[in-house]
C-alpha cells in the first residue's frame, strides 16, 4: 500500500484542479454588465498582464543565474543532480499560481459589480467563487508538483528516501524566491498607486475613492490584482509548500534507522493530510450560502460556516488517517496536527479582534482621528505592537503541545516532526481559507468599476460591504500564513541541523554543533538575524515611499496641466501612472530578495554552521513579531478608515476621514508589502541555509 500513496495525493491534486476548471467556467458565465464596465475591466486586465510579463522577465534572469550556481554545486557533488531542476519547478509553479489567480480576478471584477446590482448575496457568490479558484489553484499545484516529483524520484530514478527529502527542500527555495519577488514587487506596485491615489485624490482634491478623474485610479485597481492577488497567491503557495517540504524532510529524519517503508510513510503523511484538507475544503465551499438581501454579519457567518466545517472535517478524519498510515504506535502525531488546526483558528480570531471594526480596538483607533492624523498613527502603532502578544502565546503553546504529543519527550526528532505537522495542520484547509481571502481584492476592484462606470450608489454600498469584510478575512489569512511561517521556520532550522550533522558524518568530519549563547559565532549570528527583518522591512517601506512619491508628483502634475480633468471634460493619462508603478516596483524588488538569499550564505562562510543557526533563530523570533505587528496595524488602520466612511465621526469628507486616510496610507505598505513579505523571508533564510549547507560546511572545514 505504501507504494500507492503518492498516486493518491496526485489524484487529489488533479481533483482540486478540476474544481478550479469547473468553477472558472461557472464564474465566466456571469455577465460583465455594460460596455463601460467591460472596457474598464479590460484596461485593468491589460495593465496587470503587462506588469506580470515584465516582472517574470526580470525574475527569469535571476532564476537562470541561480540555476547555474546550483548546477555547479551539483557538478562538484555538493548537491544531488535533481536539486537545480527542483528549484526551477518550485519557482515556476509558485509564479503560475499567482498568474492564474490574477487572470480569474481580473475577469471577475466587473462580473462581481454587475452581480451586486441584483443583491449583496449574488455579489458574494461571484467574488467568492473567483477567490476559490485562487485557493484551489494554490493547493492543487502544490500537491501536483510534490506528487509528480515523488513518483519520478521513487519509481523512475529509484532514489533513496534521504535523497528524495533533500530534493524536495529545494522546491521550497524556488517557491520562496518567486514568492518574495511577487510579494515585494506586487506590494510596491499596489501600495505606491494606492498611497498616491489616496493622498492626492481623497485628501488634497477631495474626490471620492476610485473617481475616474484620478489619474492613479487604474494603477490602483491594477495593483489590487498584481499585489493582493498574484503576490498573495505566490506567497500562500510558498507557505503551503514550505510546510509540506519541511514535514517531509523531518519525517525522514524522525525515523532514521527504521525501515525505508516506515520512512516513506512518515514522509507521505503531510501530503495525505494536505489532500484530506483539499477534500474537506471543497465540501466547505458548498456551505458558503446566504439568503437574499442579507447583511454583512450574515456574510461573515456564511464564510465562517464554510471554513469551520472544513477544519472540523480535517480534525475528525486526520486521526484514522494517521493511525492507518503510521500505525497505532504513532497516534500521538495526530495531537500535533490538531494543535496546528486549533492554533490556526485561534490566530484567525485574534487577528479579527484586533483588525475588524466590529470590535473595540479598531473602533477606538477610529475615534483617535478626532484629534488628527498623528494620533491615528500613534494609536495604530500601539495597537499593532499589542496585537503580537496573543499570537505569540498561541504559537508557543502549539509548539509545546505538538512537540510532546508527537513523542518529543523520548525522541527530539519525533517532537520536531510533530511541530512540522502542526504547520501542515494549520494550512490544511488553505483551499477555502484562501478563497475567503482572495475574494476581497476582487470586491475592491468591483467597487472601483462601479464608481468609474457611474452605477447606482447602492451597488457601491454592496461592493464596499464585501470589501470591508474582505479586509477582515485578508487579515485572518495573513495571520494563518505568519503563524505557519513561525512553525515551518522552526522545523527548517531543525532540518538544517540534521543535514549538517549528516554531511559531517558522511565526510568523516569531527564538526559538532555548539549552539550555546556563550559561543561567539552563535551570538553574532543571533544579533545579525534579529536585525535582518528590520533591514528588510526598511528597504521595502522605503521602496514604497519612493514609488509613491513619483505617483503623487505625477497626479499633481496632471491635475495642474491637463485642463478639464476636475470637470470631467478631459480624460487623465492613466497609462503613465501604471508605467511609473511598474518601473519603480521592478527596480526596487531586486535588492531585498538578493539580501534574503545572500545573507545566510555569507554568514555561513564567515561564522560557520553555528553562526547560521544563530542567524535563523534571531530572524525567526523578530521576523514573526514584526510580521504580526505590521499586518495587524495596517489592517486596523484600513478598517478604521472604512468605519468612518460608514458614517461614524462625520463620515466621508470629514476631517476625521482625512486623518484616517493618512493612517491608512501609512498602513498600506505595513499590511500588504513589508509584513507579509517577512514571513517569506524567515522561511527562505532557512531553506537557502539547507541548500547551501554542504558548501558552508566544506569551506568551514578548510
Amino acid at each position: 500500500m505504501t507504494e500507492f500513496y503518492p498516486f493518491i495525493t496526485l489524484g487529489v491534486a488533479l481533483l482540486a484542479l478540476l474544481y478550479v476548471a469547473v468553477t472558472t467556467r461557472r464564474v465566466l458565465r456571469h455577465s460583465e454588465g455594460s460596455e463601460r464596465m467591460s472596457s474598464l475591466s479590460r484596461s485593468i486586465r491589460a495593465g496587470a498582464s503587462a506588469f506580470l510579463k515584465r516582472q517574470y522577465t526580470v525574475v527569469a534572469v535571476f532564476f537562470g543565474g541561480l540555476f547555474c550556481v546550483l548546477g555547479v554545486l551539483a557538478l562538484t557533488r555538493l548537491l544531488n543532480p535533481f536539486m537545480p531542476f527542483a528549484f526551477l519547478t518550485g519557482g515556476v509553479y509558485s509564479g503560475l499560481a499567482g498568474f492564474i489567480g490574477m487572470k480569474i480576478a481580473t475577469s471577475s471584477n466587473a462580473r462581481t459589480a454587475h452581480a451586486c446590482q441584483g443583491s449583496l448575496n449574488r455579489g458574494l457568490r461571484v467574488a467568492f467563487s473567483a477567490g476559490s479558484v485562487m485557493g484551489f489553484t494554490v493547493v492543487g499545484l502544490g500537491l501536483l508538483d510534490l506528487s509528480v516529483w515523488l513518483i519520478l524520484l521513487k519509481f523512475v530514478f529509484h532514489e533513496s528516501v534521504e535523497n528524495i527529502a533533500a530534493t524536495v527542500i529545494t522546491f521550497g527555495m524556488g517557491a520562496s524566491s518567486m514568492a518574495l519577488f511577487a510579494r515585494v514587487g506586487g506590494g510596491i506596485f499596489t501600495k505606491a498607486a494606492d498611497v498616491g491615489a489616496d493622498l492626492v485624490g481623497k485628501v488634497e482634491a477631495g474626490i471620492p475613492e476610485d473617481d475616474p478623474r484620478n489619474p492613479a485610479v487604474i494603477a490602483d485597481n491594477v495593483g489590487d490584482n498584481v499585489g493582493d492577488v498574484a503576490g498573495m497567491g505566490a506567497d500562500l503557495y510558498e507557505s503551503y509548500f514550505g510546510s509540506l517540504v519541511s514535514a517531509v524532510a523531518l519525517g525522514v529524519a524522525a525515523f532514521k534507522g527504521s525501515a525505508d517503508a516506515l520512512k516513506t510513510r512518515a514522509a507521505i503523511v503531510p501530503l495525505l493530510l494536505a489532500g484530506l484538507g483539499v477534500l474537506c475544503s471543497i465540501l466547505g465551499t458548498f456551505l458558503v450560502r446566504t439568503k437574499e438581501n442579507t447583511n454583512q454579519k450574515s456574510l461573515l457567518s456564511a464564510l465562517r460556516r464554510g471554513t469551520n466545517a472544513a477544519a472540523l472535517g480535517v480534525a475528525v478524519l486526520a486521526f484514522p488517517l494517521v493511525r492507518f498510515v503510521l500505525g497505532a504506535g504513532y497516534t500521538g502525531v495526530y495531537g500535533a496536527v490538531l494543535a496546528g488546526l486549533v492554533a490556526g483558528v485561534l490566530i484567525g480570531l485574534a487577528t479579527e479582534f484586533f483588525t475588524s471594526d466590529s470590535y473595540k480596538p479598531t473602533r477606538t483607533l477610529a475615534s483617535e482621528s478626532e484629534t488628527g492624523s498623528a494620533t491615528v498613527i500613534i494609536g495604530g502603532l500601539g495597537l499593532g505592537m499589542l496585537s503580537t502578544c496573543v499570537p505569540i502565546v498561541i504559537i508557543v503553546i502549539c509548539i509545546l503541545v505538538a512537540f510532546f504529543a508527537a513523542g518529543g519527550a523520548s525522541s527530539a526528532a519525533m517532537g520536531l516532526y510533530g511541530i512540522a505537522l502542526a504547520a501542515v495542520g494549520m494550512l490544511s484547509t488553505l483551499g477555502i481559507t484562501l478563497a475567503t481571502d482572495a475574494y476581497g481584492p476582487i470586491a475592491d476592484n468591483a467597487g472601483g468599476i462601479a464608481e468609474m462606470a457611474g452605477l447606482d450608489h447602492s451597488v457601491r454600498e454592496r461592493t464596499d460591504a464585501l470589501d470591508s469584510l474582505g479586509n477582515t478575512t485578508a487579515a485572518t489569512g495573513k495571520g494563518f500564513a505568519i503563524g505557519s511561517a513561525a512553525l515551518t521556520a522552526l522545523a527548517l532550522i531543525a532540518s538544517y541541523k540534521d543535514q549538517i550533522e549528516q554531511l559531517a558524518q558522511k565526510t568523516g568530519s569531527s564538526f559538532t554543533f555548539d549552539m550555546g549563547l556563550m559561543n561567539p559565532s552563535v551570538l553574532a549570528g543571533l544579533l545579525l538575524g534579529a536585525c535582518l527583518p528590520f533591514v528588510f522591512a526598511a528597504l521595502t517601506m522605503q521602496s514604497v515611499g519612493r514609488a509613491a512619491q513619483s505617483i503623487v508628483r505625477e497626479v499633481r502634475r496632471q491635475f495642474k496641466e491637463i485642463a478639464g480633468i476636475m470637470e470631467g471634460k478631459a480624460d487623465p493619462d492613466y497609462k503613465t501612472c501604471v508605467d511609473l508603478c511598474t518601473r519603480a516596483s521592478l527596480r526596487e524588488m531586486v535588492l531585498p530578495t538578493v539580501i534574503a538569499i545572500a545573507a545566510p550564505v555569507a554568514v555561513g562562510l564567515l561564522l560557520g554552521p553555528n553562526g547560521v543557526i544563530g542567524l535563523l533563530a534571531g530572524a525567526t523570533a523578530t521576523g514573526f513579531l514584526m510580521a504580526v505587528f505590521m499586518s495587524n496595524a495596517g489592517g486596523a488602520w484600513d478598517n478604521a478608515k472604512k468605519h468612518i466612511e460608514g458614517g461614524a465621526f462625520g463620515g466621508k469628507g470629514s476631517d476625521c476621514h482625512k486623518a484616517a486616510v493618512v493612517g491608512d496610507t501609512v498602513g498600506d505598505p505595513f499590511k500588504d508589502t513589508s509584513g507579509p513579505a517577512i514571513n517569506i523571508l524567515i522561511k527562505l533564510l532557512s531553506i537557502v541555509s539547507i541548500v547551501f549547507g554542504s558548501l558552508v560546511l566544506s569551506c568551514h572545514l578548510l
